[in-house]
């Protein structure tokens, strides 16, 4: 008979592919910014997905999906709107599985986004940054109406293989991850996928759960990859009744958090995880227990550019531990 410990290791050691790893993040626990023994923050490590963001598991999910559907073959290329991570996870699967891939996106997504992109391969259309993602949106529809037999186009903000990917492992992994004792998710929103999924698979196993959304609290922000669902061109997969509350976050509160998780926890994390972190902490200061899991959407090597690593806005976040 295997021993546990033999077993695993010939579980690391079996050949596997790029897209294997995908999934299966890890929970890390975030104890500087938990303000009782009664609470519980947890924080679902989505950088640590090949492509470095919890976008891949959505981009794979279109893929394989357009792929058994026959929509996607070797003679198509990918095309899709994007703020960054989902197109570089279409790259990254693009570049693994033999397509070419077209990406629009807004002209001032970080730099470092760009790069990676170009360095799998993919071409960049670059849109007005003042339209935001919406203006990618409308561009990429464009292109696709005038030579729809040349693209494969997931379409990630109406697709439902986009929300099925979490309801499929996200979901998943976070109950199992907490043996089951999760009392609140929160989650932003951009394309919608991840709080959709994840939230439909928890409330079906576990009704009392707390589903809590992450929106920009105006239109005009500086949190790369969420929306302000009142300005914008709403995602189709996105139902706003599945939130129990939806919070409305600051960008200063988001940049201060985001700075403050690399030097007390050692996360190096993007913008977003600081916005779920604000929205998490305005919820601890009214609860007096629970489990609390947030997604921590990528890693923070993609923003380094951004100019608030030197000159931070003045002032603390105020609510939590400060």
């Amino acid at each position: 008979m295997t021993s546990p410990v033999a077993g695993a290791v010939d579980q690391l050691l079996r050949p596997r592919t790029l897209l294997d790893l995908v999934g299966n993040t890890p929970l890390l626990r975030l104890r500087r910014f938990e303000r009782s023994n009664s609470i519980r923050l947890y924080a679902k490590a989505e950088w640590k997905n090949p492509g470095g963001s919890v976008k891949d598991r959505a981009a794979l999910h279109m893929v394989l999906d357009g792929e058994r559907r026959g929509l996607l073959t070797p003679d198509k290329t990918i095309l899709d709107a994007t703020s960054g991570n989902t197109g570089i996870a279409y790259a990254m699967i693009g570049a693994a599985r033999g397509y070419a891939v077209k990406l629009c996106m807004p002209q001032n997504v970080t730099p470092e986004r760009k790069r990676i992109l170009r360095a799998y391969g993919a071409e960049l259309v670059l849109t007005d940054p003042m339209e935001g993602s919406d203006g990618a949106i409308r561009e990429v529809r464009r292109i696709y109406a005038a030579d729809p037999d040349r693209y494969f186009y997931p379409d990630q903000y109406n697709n439902d293989a986009n929300w099925r990917a979490h309801y499929e492992t996200t979901g998943p992994e976070i109950l199992a991850q907490t043996d089951g004792e999760i009392t609140h998710f929160i989650a932003g929103l951009g394309t919608s996928g991840t709080f959709m999924g994840t939230g439909r698979f928890l409330r079906e196993r576990k009704p009392d759960v707390c589903l809590v959304s992450v929106q920009p609290e105006t239109a005009l922000h500086g949190l790369e990859g969420l929306k302000h669902m009142e300005s914008a061109i709403v995602p189709g997969i996105y139902d706003p009744t599945l939130a129990d509350e939806d919070m409305r976050v600051r960008t200063e509160d988001a940049y201060v958090l985001t700075k403050r998780l690399a030097l007390e926890e050692g996360l190096l994390v993007g913008i977003s995880s600081g916005a779920v972190l604000a929205a998490a902490l305005k919820l601890v200061e009214r609860i007096d227990s629970g489990v609390i899991v947030m997604i921590f959407p990528d890693g923070g090597e993609k923003y380094l550019s951004e100019r608030f690593w030197e000159e931070p806005p003045e002032g603390s976040f105020v609510g939590g531990v400060n």
